[in-house]
């Protein structure tokens, strides 16, 4: 490990999708976004839809991120994921008819439409766009 890498590891219930040295990794969280660097101050996050994004000594990689828990030491980060997925991984048709879909229930706010799952659901499915392109 290079002096200013830190372990991370990404975890999702089916897989180990990541685990090497970054230099930074930075993803959304609950609270806004989040970029961690080794020293990084101890504490835990709860991810909220978004680009994951980890820089290596040598390139940088993106990825989409859902859901789920990160754990944020000085020099180890481990990120708890629900749904995590590399571009090549993501079907962008199926991702573009889901944001249609989350777009239509945020238009037509009907009293059975529940805004806060169809505002979740448009982000992962931005995320997903987004990181595919």
């Amino acid at each position: 490990m290079a002096e200013n890498t830190f372990a991370l590891k990404i975890i999702t219930p089916d897989r180990v999708f990541y685990e090497g040295d970054a230099v930074m990794v930075e993803f959304n969280t609950t609270e806004g976004e989040i970029g961690v660097y080794k020293g990084h101050v101890p504490m835990t996050v709860i991810v909220s839809p978004g680009i994951l994004t980890i820089t290596e000594e040598e390139s940088r990689r993106k990825a989409a991120l859902h859901a789920g828990f990160v754990e944020i030491l000085q020099d180890k980060v481990t990120i708890m994921a629900e749904i995590v997925e590399w571009p090549d991984e993501i079907d962008v048709a199926r991702a573009e008819e889901a944001k249609r879909r989350a777009e239509d229930r945020l238009t037509a706010k009907t009293p059975d439409t529940d805004i806060k799952r169809a505002e979740v659901a448009l982000r992962r499915a931005m995320s997903r766009i987004n990181v595919a392109k």
